[in-house]
């Protein structure tokens, strides 16, 4: 798989700065109270001479700026910039347009972004990097390949200085990248927010090692990256402390991380390398939440064999009011927020929990100390992580566990991988600035990722794939290696390691890495009985939509009709003798597929049993029973039940038809958790339901062998199964079954709560809920549901439980927002409430875990209001859920809810224009960037249930430029994710998706470096700026021909003169050169000509000329009254779009780009047959235009052939081979002046059929010719060869003086150096295709020799053969003596030809002369030779002498 090609933002992003850091020092001190952090940084740069270096900073004030000790000048713009215009957003006049308004202000502002902000003006420094000292050599090692490895990253080898820059700052009252609360100060990076705490280069590209040092008061502790080295404790009053770090592994600026606190340190028993911290009113639940680390934690070790690649790792939680996100990853260091602790008593948080902290750990390996090669290489180091994850997964919580998370992650991405947006490694994703990882498409992008190497370990084996992973994260034992990793890579990596197939490889990677896309199986089946074989009847479709992208832009990602995938799906099928896999199901080919599968079991015929002696009339026999029936006699077929991809092998929606029989099989038999929910899936979704069914759902509820969250699934199929046509079966199962288990059966109330046997505890948990769903005809729920969950909430016991009911409580309030009251059930009401207001007041004064219980209470209460809003007014519920809104009297997570309430009572009640605005007053009032966050998602969504609905409410202008104003404020700045679903909302309320994948890029222009900083330009000694633009050629000139109006010419117009189009010096000033930095580039812009009407007697045949004409004076356009009486409407060959002709020594390019011209209207007796002769003359006086070899001049012949439309373009190659080899051409000869014939060749291949001319095919030959001449000639007729074996062609020849030498070198169409590079290319080709024919005949020939043919000598064919090969050999014979000097005789029978062109014109018309081309010395063949003479009649046109 090819390399895919950065991208443009992201190329200027890596070679904007121009510099390398090779090691930076942080040394700050942080002022808690003030919130305020002062100090200086230190960067050791690798810098070209471009005079300045490029910097990432904001937020933040710069006192001063050294470079190598000395002050410098410096230039600070910071990347946000307030925009007071009232004319702004004017333009927003209905959602569509505000939409695209907000695809324009967010595209600038992630553009701005991109560029460097702070550039340092530095003097060249005198100390080089080959001066350096010894310890400087260490991050500095030459290799072999001449490039300089730095860190682990190359660099170019050029020489370079090493600038050792100092800057002294302070940030005061952060807002991004720093975060202060009461007593805890973190830093979060986010996306590209590192440079709001410390100036830095703020890419995934630049990696450094780093030296921290934190200077904190003595009451609280600084935590870093790397290793803590020494702590020092200073004698000021108050004692203040500082922590000194050291990060030995180079790592991006965005894992650069800080956390101070009153932290309590507990470190892990089991081993040295971890640290935990929190608050200390948190410190319990710390302990019982990372008891199990140290399990994950080995592992990972043990699974990669390598230990831990950072000297530590330490995590710290801090409470979530002040945090951004649940995590926040770091080099060797992660912050989670307190939310995830948890103690002894609570049950519901631990797994989650624990695989939360497991993720995060592995994207320290693979994530942080592995990195990317590309943006679009960050989904295979999620999905590496993620799959890591899932190891724990099935080792610590079992296979059930994994398999199970599995199946409804790819069920979910199989749903929402539709467009482009989801598409792993595209180039549209490299211009999503980072984006794609925020939110749903995010998660969906992780979770695909996962499956796709699922997918390729199971194509491997576990053990290759494992050691796929092993080999990757040794590469960082190297230093001289990179650890960055590329899909390039690793895709080798499986072809080397994993044994899989190029092939397999080629095909894999592009379908479900580079596209967007399920496949969608629906399949079906027939079992024929005569020949015991099952057929299946497949179709093949893709989730992904056909041609679907944002704004109707056509991506890449998405696939383009229905290619496949590549591999065999598999089926199992289980029959009454055992088990059969079949990988018989291909997922590429046709659409439509009918496969056969042969059965393996056969029936047994119905057999009548006769009766045994001593049998009683009726049958029975007293001494023995009567053995049954086979069981196979009563069915119709040998299975028992079939499953396709069984394995999961592939990420794919199935949607499998089988008999109900064969599904209820497959819920009770097999023991894969998978099948067993597949089974529940399709037996839920029956249109009838039978009694069978229903008892096989709660049989396998009431399994408790079977996992627990099957049986989860099981319930809530029973409460959907649960109508008046069963009787209501379901739900007196399900009540049936939870009485059996938590009920007293002597008194008939719920026993005191057991929470022991933890399966049977999340089993119970949900079914209270399940009852709630359980809905009769007319949508409301049954009298038994209502009155049992109030049973449950009125008689909840939990004295002498050891574990906490929290989650349970929760559970049963949320089941009560799920009921639909109706006349029969509204007297239950009442005592609800009066329950759930209960529960309210008890947890305000004995608050549980993280207030969830209020949370739920709350939620309940507002789904019960807008449900019964008939009885109940809104404004009674919103009185009471707005007192929670205030941050004195509910915790954050509580007035966080509280806001999403109002929020959804807003938009029941009152439409989605009001909800947005009561939306931005809440981010108005907001404090913490998280409670943003939240908000904004949770208005996201009801904005997509408000386009799913198509509701049709309308928003308003003023609100959606509120929408625009917040997106482009300050706040946004300060939270990327806020802004990024401030984006979202504007594009959905316009029906659009939330991404801005499919987006145009061309909105606005990039800024670059020189348009923010002006002075350092025109400051900058250096010509170019960054990157590559040395490397551009200084001067650039083009011609363009564009395409002008029609022209009408009278019936006595001639056109036959030569148009002239003088060609601008390109080294002076036009106003047609577009100047970009110090680089000039002329382009010189001619009109293509339109369909020109032309009389009967008008003659086109003329060449057009395009002389080069000097223009050292300024020149605005080229216009006709500049020029002579020729016209300036070149005729060119079509077949050439632009000719070039570079001198790479003064990096000049004039560049001839010539339209190709429409077709011409012209009689029958027009005749357009020359050739249209273009020369390029230098304008500057330098050979630019000529490859000057050496000095020696010579002349040569350029014959540039025309093939017809039937010749082949091997012939024409072969033809260009052969005769471009001319006499007289050393290499030590320069060429001189150039003269060229063109013709148009004839049919060659049946000289029986009529001639005809075609341009399509057209070929240069160089020759030998005669001086200064030029001759065009076209074949007109062909006659048959005459008794004398000689062939005549009727040709019209033009020949007339080309420019003289001193002004122009007249190459045609072509310079000499690209025709020979040309022909070189061509006579590669052509030898090789002619070993393969030689090869082809020898082996024909044997064979033929084994037939019995030997003894042709009787055979005329093969005579005939024999002979045309012999003629063939003495002509390329001829051909080696004309070239070695010997065919003077050829140049002598042109020069009259050519002078007779000459002197025979007329303006009237034109007169045929005849002549041969005979040379007797070499030409004329043997008397024995039948070959045919070749006779040229040549028909001079008149014209003017050139």
């Amino acid at each position: 798989m090819a390399k895919p090609r950065k991208s443009k933002n992201e190329e200027q992003k890596n070679e904007s700065s121009g510099c390398v850091a090779l090691h930076q020092k942080l040394c700050l001190s942080i002022d808690m109270d003030r919130k305020r952090i002062f100090g200086y940084t230190e960067l050791k740069i690798l810098a070209s001479e471009v005079g300045y270096v490029a910097l990432h900073a904001d937020d933040m004030v710069i006192s001063s700026v050294t470079v190598d000790g000395e002050p410098v000048e410096f230039e600070h713009i910071p990347h946000y910039q307030h925009v007071e215009d009232e004319r702004r957003w004017s333009s927003v006049s209905c959602c569509q347009t505000a939409a695209d308004a907000a695809c324009s202000t967010y595209l600038s502002l992630l553009n701005r972004e991109m560029v460097p902000n702070l550039l340092i003006s530095c003097n060249k420094s005198k100390k080089t990097v080959s001066n350096q000292s010894q310890g400087e050599k260490e991050n500095i090692v030459q290799n072999s390949s001449a490039e300089e490895v730095v860190n682990g990253y190359s660099a170019p080898s050029e020489d370079k200085d090493v600038k050792h820059v100092r800057i002294n700052y302070w940030v005061e009252r952060a807002e991004a990248g720093i975060h202060f609360g009461k007593s805890v100060m973190h830093t979060n990076n986010q996306i590209r927010r590192a440079r709001c705490w410390f100036p830095c280069i703020d890419s995934i590209s630049q990696c450094c090692t780093f030296d921290m040092e934190f200077t904190v008061n003595s009451g609280y502790v600084a935590v870093s990256n790397g290793d803590l080295l020494y702590q020092v404790l200073s004698k000021d009053d108050p004692p203040r402390k500082t922590y000194v770090y050291k990060l030995n592994i180079p790592v991006s600026a965005g894992w650069i991380s800080l956390a101070v606190g009153s932290f309590e340190i507990l470190p892990d028993s089991h081993t040295g390398t971890i640290s935990y911290m929190c608050l200390p009113p948190n410190l319990r639940e710390l302990q019982n939440t990372v008891s199990f680390f140290h399990q994950a934690f080995s592992h990972y070790e043990d699974y990669l064999s390598m230990s831990f690649p950072f000297g530590s790792y330490k995590q710290i939680f801090i409470p979530p009011e002040i945090s951004l996100s649940s995590t926040s990853l770091g080099a060797s260091m992660c912050i989670f927020t307190s939310q995830l602790l948890f103690d002894e008593k609570v049950i519901d948080k631990t797994i989650e929990t624990r695989v939360k902290l497991a993720y995060a750990l592995a994207r320290q390996w693979f994530g942080v100390y592995i990195t990317v090669e590309e943006r679009t290489d960050e989904w295979l180091l999620d999905g590496l992580a993620g799959f890591l994850t899932d190891s724990f997964i099935k080792k610590f919580f079992g296979n059930n566990e994994a398999r199970f998370r599995r199946y409804k992650s790819n069920c979910t991405v199989c749903k929402v991988d539709i467009n482009g947006a989801t598409a792993l490694s595209s180039f549209a994703s490299s211009d999503l600035y980072g984006t794609q990882t925020i939110g749903l498409h995010g998660k969906i992008r992780s979770w695909k990722a996962v499956a796709v190497l699922q997918m390729l370990e199971k194509q491997m084996g576990p053990d290759s794939f494992r050691k796929i992973l092993q080999s990757i994260v040794y590469r960082g034992l190297d230093a001289a290696r990179s650890r960055t990793l590329s899909t390039k890579e690793f895709s080798n990596l499986a072809y080397k390691v994993g044994n899989l197939e190029r092939p397999f490889l080629k095909e894999f990677f592009p379908s479900w890495v580079e596209s967007c896309g399920c496949p969608i199986l629906r399949m079906g089946l027939s079992y024929i009985k005569r020949k015991n074989m099952i057929e299946f009847a497949v179709m093949r479709g893709c989730t992904a939509k056909p041609g679907d992208a944002a704004n109707g832009n056509i991506d890449t990602a998405v696939r383009e009709g229905d290619t496949g995938w590549p591999g065999m799906m598999s089926i199992r099928v289980h029959e009454l003798d055992g088990t059969y896999d079949h990988p018989s199901l291909p997922l590429a080919g046709d659409a439509w597929q009918l496969l056969e599968i042969q059965c393996h079991s056969k029936l047994t015929l119905k057999r009548i049993q006769k009766p045994k002696k001593g049998s009683k009339p009726d049958g029975s026999d007293d001494n023995a029973d009567l053995p049954n029936l086979d069981a196979r006699s009563s069915m119709d077929s040998p299975l028992l039940w079939i499953r396709v991809d069984p394995d999961m092998e592939y990420l794919a929606e199935i949607h499998f038809h089988q008999p109900i029989q064969m599904w209820i099989n497959q819920l009770e038999k097999d023991k894969d958790v998978v099948a067993q929910a597949q089974a529940i899936a399709m037996l839920e979704k029956l249109p009838q339901l039978s009694f069978a069914v229903v008892n096989a759902l709660n049989n396998f509820l009431s399994d408790s062998k079977a996992f627990w969250r099957v049986r989860i699934e099981a319930a809530y199929a029973l409460a959907h199964t649960a109508s008046e046509d069963t009787d209501w079966a379901g739900l007196l199962h399900l009540i049936k079954f939870y009485k059996s288990r938590r009920f007293d059966a002597d008194i008939g109330l719920p026993k005191p709560n057991d929470f022991y046997d933890v399966p049977e505890y999340f089993v119970l948990e949900a079914i209270p809920h399940a009852i709630a769903l359980v809905k009769a005809a007319d949508k409301k729920s049954p009298r038994e549901a209502v009155e049992f969950i109030l049973q449950l909430l009125k008689y909840n016991d939990n004295n002498g439980n050891p574990y906490s009911d929290v989650f349970w409580l929760c559970a049963l309030v949320q089941s009560v927002g799920e009921l639909e009251f109706g006349q029969q059930n509204i007297s239950f009401l009442s005592s609800l409430l009066k329950r759930i207001d209960q529960l309210l007041q008890f947890d305000s004064f004995m608050p549980r875990y993280n207030g969830i219980l209020t949370v739920s209470c709350l939620r309940t209460l507002a789904q019960i209001g807008w449900k019964m809003s008939s009885i109940v007014p809104l404004e009674r519920i919103s009185e009471v859920i707005k007192p929670f809104c205030s941050s004195e009297k509910a915790s954050w997570i509580v007035r966080l809810e509280a806001c999403k309430l109002l929020l959804d009572l807003e938009f029941h009640c009152r439409g989605l224009d009001a909800t947005l605005s009561l939306f931005m007053k809440f981010l108005e009032e907001e404090t913490s960037l998280r409670g943003e966050t939240k908000l904004a998602v949770h208005v996201m969504h009801l904005c997509q249930i408000n386009a799913e609905a198509e509701i049709g409410y309308d928003v308003t202008c003023p609100t959606l430029v509120a929408l625009l104003c917040m997106l482009a404020s300050k706040k946004a700045f300060n939270n990327v994710f806020l802004r990024h679903y401030l984006f979202g909302i504007i594009q959905i309320v316009a029906g659009r998706p939330p991404t801005l994948y499919g987006v145009p890029k061309t909105l606005e222009q990039f800024p670059t470096i020189q348009e923010l900083f002006p002075k350092f330009q025109e400051q900058s000694a250096a010509p170019e700026t960054f990157g590559d633009q040395q490397n551009k050629p200084a001067n650039s000139f083009k011609l363009r021909i564009s395409k002008p109006q029609e022209t009408s010419a009278p019936a006595s117009s001639n056109l036959s003169d030569a148009h002239l189009l003088p060609m601008v010096d390109a080294s002076k000033d036009t106003d047609t050169v577009s100047n970009n930095s110090e680089r000039k580039r002329n382009v010189l812009k001619i009109s293509k000509p339109q369909e020109t009407s032309a009389p009967a007697c008008s003659n086109l045949s003329d060449a057009h000329l395009l002389p080069m004409v000097d223009a050292s004076k300024d020149t605005d356009t080229v216009s006709s009254s500049n020029l002579s009486d020729a016209h300036l409407l070149p005729m060119v060959d079509a077949s050439k779009d632009t000719d070039t002709v570079s001198n790479n020594s003064e990096r000049k390019r004039n560049v001839l780009k010539i339209s190709k011209p429409q077709e011409t209207s012209a009689p029958a007796t027009s005749n357009l047959s020359d050739a249209h002769i273009v020369p390029i003359v230098d304008a500057s006086k330098d050979a630019d235009t000529v490859s000057n070899n050496s000095e020696r001049k010579r002349n040569v012949l350029k014959i540039k052939v025309k093939q017809p439309g039937s010749s082949s373009k091997a012939d024409g190659i072969d033809q260009i081979i052969e005769n471009s080899r001319g006499g007289q051409n050393d290499t030590n000869e320069v060429v001189g002046p150039t003269s060229s014939v063109s013709v148009d060749a004839p049919n060659h291949h049946d000289t029986s059929e009529p001639l005809h001319v075609s341009n399509q095919n057209i070929e240069e030959v160089n020759s030998c010719y005669v001086y200064e001449s030029r001759v065009t000639a076209s074949i007109g007729s062909s006659a048959k060869l005459n008794k004398d074996g000689v062939q005549e062609l009727q040709c019209t020849a033009d020949s007339r003086k080309s420019i003289p030498w001193d002004q122009s070198s007249p190459v045609t169409e072509r310079t000499e150096v690209e025709v020979h590079q040309e022909h070189s290319l061509l006579q590669e080709a052509t030898v090789k295709r002619k070993t393969e024919k030689k090869k082809d005949k020898e082996k024909k020939r044997k064979r033929e020799d084994k037939s019995g043919e030997k003894d042709r000598s009787n055979d005329p064919a093969y005579l005939e053969r024999k002979r045309q090969k012999k003629e063939k050999k003495r002509l390329k014979k001829m051909e080696k003596m004309m070239k070695k000097g010997e065919g003077k005789s050829l140049d002598d029978s042109m020069k009259p030809v050519a002078e007779s062109s000459k002197g025979d014109q007329s303006s009237e018309g034109s007169k045929k002369l005849q002549g041969k081309v005979e040379d007797h010395n070499i030409l004329k063949p043997k008397e024995t030779s039948s070959a045919p003479k070749l006779k040229i009649k040549i028909r001079s046109l008149g014209g003017k002498n050139g």
